[in-house]
């Protein structure tokens, strides 16, 4: 049995013409289905769905074989376990899919430039400690880093934040509450990652799945 970890969303969507090009096929749409464990039309795989920060710690320990999350997720995670090699996560592919960037917001009004030009120290809510942490230090802005899980528009319009650090696509949610993008980190897509246990238990059938991934990428563009 192979088993994919995979959350809902804009992932889940963009990893099914993945699938298909393996000729794997979901026979559940999660959106509608309570059940967390989906059957697919080849009985020896499965798909998991996990919260997306989650993906990384069901393959790690052996609750997936594989699974697909951001390039964002994946560097949290590597951080919590003291580097990449430590979290024992084969990292194979970058799939090109689910692609979005890391920024900097502030409210808007707010001198960004002026607080950094003036070494102030700034106040940052993210979910996204270990990246704003190191980009910040890059650039030698003081930040006090306030962790939060969601709804990170409201830190700035409620004075307790005087920027986040978060994912943006459309930048749409950050115009209807205010916010103005400041700066960008990182362009985030997807990756596959794998277990290394399960890459050697079960290679053939892992190795003829991620070489059909790999050859199926150049089709998303």
């Amino acid at each position: 049995m192979i088993t994919l970890a995979l959350s809902k969303g804009r992932i889940f969507d963009e990893t099914m013409p993945l699938l298909a090009a393996a000729g794997i096929q979901v026979l559940e749409d999660p959106e509608k289905s309570r059940k967390l464990i989906l059957p697919t039309n080849q009985a020896d795989v499965r798909v998991v769905m996990v919260r997306a920060s989650d993906v990384p710690t069901y393959v790690q320990h052996g609750g997936a074989d594989m699974g697909v999350c951001g390039k964002d997720t994946l560097i949290e995670h590597s951080a919590e376990w003291g580097g990449a090699a430590r979290s024992g996560l084969y990292q194979p592919l970058d799939l090109r899919i689910a692609q979005c960037r890391v920024s900097v917001a502030v409210r808007a009004g707010f001198d960004y430039a002026e607080a950094v030009k003036k070494g102030s120290r700034l106040k940052v809510a993210t979910k996204y400690t270990a990246i704003a942490r190191e980009f910040f230090a890059s650039k030698g802005v003081h930040v006090d880093l306030i962790k939060l899980y969601g709804s990170m528009e409201l830190a700035p319009l409620t004075g307790m934040a005087d920027a986040i650090v978060d994912l943006v696509s459309t930048g749409n949610t950050l115009k209807a509450n205010h916010l103005v993008e400041v700066e960008r980190i990182m362009d985030i897509s997807s990756h596959l990652v794998v277990n290394q246990a399960a890459l050697k238990l079960k290679m053939a059938p892992l190795r003829r799945l991620i070489d059909i991934f790999a050859a199926a990428i150049p089709a998303q563009d």
